[in-house]
């Protein structure tokens, strides 16, 4: 098949990452070693591309997981994220279940955008990643949306655009609120990341091509339709 005729299977969206998904992906551990310490919580947030090509913020999907047996988890690293691994509240998944859970509607959209593969968007992203495939490895996960080695990584965009590298400053140096006491959740922390990155793609496109006169700069996170 031709480049031409293969471009046009792709959606908007794919074609704009070389036929990449990103997904945006934040997880929250029991210390710092993908194959002995726990993976406690794993969110996984998308994208969407609307009709004037513009990138927003979509759907999130999380779970609270068990640790898996035998699991590591150091007591700085629990009182980091704020988190009690045991809690009954948290209504934990196994590993697998966890897994399927978010990343069978990630498959579902790499489908349907005519997308080849996920990549994974975060800040400093080869740690999650690493958690990631360490749970896919244990629990023998067939579908695993994510490219195996490459990443998006938010901490190099806000270097480059703001100045900044830790998250929380990109974020107020971009103009987005950030709330430190929701800090180190996987969901705020992946929502947040989502949206800093829609943000810099979006700047990018303005750069390139100059908006509209009175036309604003979407920011918003919203899964809303375009106007």
């Amino acid at each position: 098949m031709s480049e031409n005729k293969q471009s046009e299977t792709k959606s908007r969206l794919a074609n704009r990452f070389r036929g990449f998904l990103p997904v945006v992906v934040d997880v929250e551990t029991g210390g710092f070693n993908p194959k002995s310490d726990a993976l406690l919580e794993m969110a996984a947030v998308t994208v969407r591309m609307d009709e004037a090509g513009w990138l927003h913020r979509a759907e999130t999907y999380s779970a609270h997981i068990e640790p898996f047996p035998g699991a590591n988890m150091d007591d700085r690293s629990l009182d980091f994220i704020g988190l009690d691994p045991y809690h009954p509240f948290r209504l934990a998944l196994p590993e697998r279940e966890a897994l399927e859970r978010i990343m069978q509607p990630i498959n579902q959209q790499v489908k349907q955008e005519g997308c080849s593969r996920a990549i994974l968007v975060g800040h400093n992203p080869t740690f999650d990643l690493s958690f990631v495939k360490a749970a896919v490895d244990r629990t023998r996960y067939k579908k695993n949306p994510f490219h195996s080695f490459s990443t998006f990584d938010t901490v190099t965009l806000g270097g480059l655009v703001y100045g900044q590298t830790v998250l929380a400053k990109i974020a107020l140096a971009a103009g987005m609120e950030w709330n430190g006491s929701a800090a180190h959740s996987a969901v705020y922390d992946a929502e947040q990341t989502a949206d800093l990155f829609c943000l810099i793609v979006n700047r990018w496109k303005a750069l390139a091509e100059p908006l509209p006169s009175g036309q604003q700069l979407p920011n918003d996170g919203s899964t809303a339709s375009a106007e």
